[in-house]
């Protein structure tokens, strides 16, 4: 047909329809992937393992259901922290808070001594325990029962 003179045309229309309806098809797979993304549920997340609490076991004279606190602020400003040394503890809160009652038993490296406390109307059980071999007994455990 080239040698008779007569030249094939190139619809533009023809194939601009065809960009067309390709944009579009792109498109509606856009939308129906980001809509399918929002419909599937959240992949699930494992939670870390829970920190190895300080206190190898719970001592016996604990309650039941006491529940294990890692800070115990007072009205007072004061505060009691797992981590604090048995000195400074007894520095800040005296003897008067002591209510007398205490339990001595065997820990991961020592001697765990096992504290009743009333202090600012609150009522508290410390555990205080080395954290290492010959070292100073701290507050490894606050219980509120």
């Amino acid at each position: 047909m080239d040698a008779l003179g007569v030249r094939p045309r190139l619809r533009l229309a023809a194939v601009f329809e065809w960009i067309v309806a390709a944009v579009f098809l792109l498109a509606t797979l856009s939308v129906g992937s980001l809509i399918l993304r929002e419909l599937r549920p959240a992949p699930v997340v494992r939670a870390a393992p829970p920190a190895r609490p300080l206190v190898s076991t719970i001592p016996s004279a604990v309650p039941d259901r006491a529940v294990s606190v890692p800070v115990l602020p007072f009205l007072d400003g004061k505060e009691v922290r797992v981590g604090e040394t048995f000195s400074a503890v007894a520095a800040r809160l005296g003897r008067s808070a002591e209510s007398g009652r205490q339990e001595v038993d065997r820990g991961s490296f020592g001697e765990r001594l096992t504290r009743f406390y009333e202090y600012g109307g609150s009522r508290f059980i410390l555990v205080f325990e080395p954290f290492e071999r010959n070292g100073e007994s701290r507050v490894a455990a606050i219980y509120l029962p």
